[in-house]
C-alpha cells in the first residue's frame, strides 16, 4: 500500500541495486504498463531514457545496417550512428501529406541483406499522431520477414487523445520488439530519472544487459522507490494529465485552425502533447524560434529533429502543450502575432 511505500522510502539501504533494476519495481512496471503479459525479468530499468535507447543501439546496431525515421527526436535518430561498427544508416522522410505516418513501401525499398535495426517512435515526437494497428502490423510483418530488430520509443504511450488509438507495446506485439519508455512523459516524473527497456525475448534481453554493464550497471534506489509511488497511482495521474492536454490542445485547436490560420497548418495530433506546427510566414522556423525566444517564448525549431532543416520542413516547429502554464504561453503567442502581422504580410507581398 501507499504507506509501505512511504515507509520502504524512508528506510531503503544505501546498496547497489540489481542490475537491470530491482524486481519490485520491475513487477510494477510489468503490471501496470504491459498488463501482466510480460514476465518482470524482461523489463531492463535505466537511469532515464536516453541510456535505454543507447544501450539498445549499441546491442543491436553494431554489424548491420540500421533504418530511423526524421524528423525525430535526436536520439532515437542518431543513437545508430554513435556505435563503432555500425554498417550505415537510412533515414526515411516523414511527410506532413502523408499524415507524418511511416510509408511501408519505402521501408521496404531501404531494406538492405544485412539491415538488422529498425528505429519507430509511436505515437510520434514532434507530430504528435499515433499510427494505426493496421500499420503497426505492417511494419511489424515488413520486418519479421527479415529478421530485423524494431526499437519503438513509446514514450507518449498512454497518452493518446483516445484510448481507441492506443497500440499494444512493441514488447507485446512483435518476438522481436523492444519497448523504451520514461516516467518523464506520461507521468511528469522527469526528475525520478527512471526508463526502462522491455522486450519478449531472453536473449535479446540478455544481450542488452550485457551491454548495460558497460554503460550504467544499475539506477537509484531511491528514484526506484520514487517511480513505485508514481506506478501505484499511475490511473489518477494520467487522467489528470489527459484532462490537461484536451484542455490545452483545444485552445491551441481554436489558435491554428481559426484564429491565426493565416499564419499557421499542423496535422491535428491525437496522441501525447506535442504538434508540429508550421509557421506560413516569411521566417524559417530557425529565424522565428530566434525571435520568440527574445519574447521568452519557447518552441523547438525544425533543426531539432532533422540534420537538414531545409526543404520540407524548415518552416515547422514543435510545440509542448502539456503543463498548466500553456495557455499563457499560448496568450504570449498571441500577442506576439499581433505585433508582428502587418510586417509579415509587408514582407510577402
Amino acid at each position: 500500500d501507499n504507506q509501505s511505500l512511504i515507509d520502504l522510502y524512508h528506510n531503503h539501504p544505501l546498496d547497489y541495486v540489481p542490475n537491470g533494476g530491482s524486481i519490485d519495481l520491475r513487477r510494477d512496471i510489468a503490471r501496470v504498463v504491459y498488463d501482466d503479459q510480460l514476465p518482470a525479468e524482461n523489463i531492463l530499468v535505466f537511469p532515464g531514457g536516453q541510456v535505454a535507447l543507447q544501450t539498445a543501439a549499441l546491442a543491436f546496431a553494431r554489424g548491420g545496417h540500421s533504418i530511423v525515421f526524421t524528423p525525430g527526436y535526436q536520439s532515437t535518430v542518431e543513437s545508430p550512428r554513435w556505435v563503432v561498427g555500425n554498417e550505415g544508416i537510412t533515414k526515411l522522410v516523414r511527410r506532413p501529406e502523408n499524415e507524418w505516418q511511416v510509408d511501408p513501401t519505402e521501408l521496404k525499398e531501404a531494406i538492405r541483406p544485412n539491415t538488422k535495426f529498425l528505429i519507430w517512435n509511436e505515437p510520434y515526437n514532434p507530430g504528435g499522431v499515433v499510427a494505426s494497428a493496421q500499420l503497426q502490423q505492417e511494419v511489424i510483418d515488413i520486418c519479421k520477414d527479415h529478421g530485423i530488430v524494431i526499437l519503438c520509443d513509446e514514450v507518449y504511450r498512454l497518452l493518446e487523445h483516445n484510448d481507441e488509438l492506443r497500440l499494444p507495446p512493441m514488447a507485446n506485439a512483435y518476438e522481436r520488439g523492444i519497448s523504451a519508455v520514461t516516467m518523464s512523459k506520461p507521468w511528469g516524473g522527469c526528475g525520478i530519472t527512471i526508463g526502462w527497456l522491455a522486450c519478449s525475448n531472453a536473449e535479446m534481453v540478455q544481450r542488452m544487459v550485457d551491454v548495460q554493464y558497460f554503460g550504467t550497471a544499475c539506477v537509484s534506489r531511491a528514484s526506484e522507490i520514487q517511480a513505485r509511488m508514481v506506478l501505484s497511482v499511475s490511473q489518477i495521474i494520467l487522467e489528470e494529465r489527459r484532462e490537461i492536454l484536451l484542455r490545452n490542445k483545444a485552445a491551441l485547436q481554436e489558435f491554428i485552425e481559426n484564429r491565426y490560420k493565416e499564419w499557421f497548418h499542423w496535422i491535428r495530433p491525437n496522441a501525447g502533447a506535442i504538434a508540429f506546427v508550421k509557421f506560413k510566414g516569411p521566417w524559417s522556423s530557425v529565424e522565428l524560434g530566434r525571435h520568440l525566444a527574445e519574447a521568452s517564448i519557447s518552441m523547438k525549431p525544425a533543426y531539432c529533429f532533422t540534420d537538414s532543416a531545409e526543404g520540407e520542413v524548415e518552416d515547422y516547429f514543435r510545440v509542448g502543450f502539456g503543463e498548466r502554464k500553456m495557455l499563457l504561453a499560448l496568450e504570449a503567442l498571441g500577442e506576439f502575432v499581433d505585433a508582428h502581422a502587418e510586417s509579415w504580410r509587408a514582407a510577402m507581398a
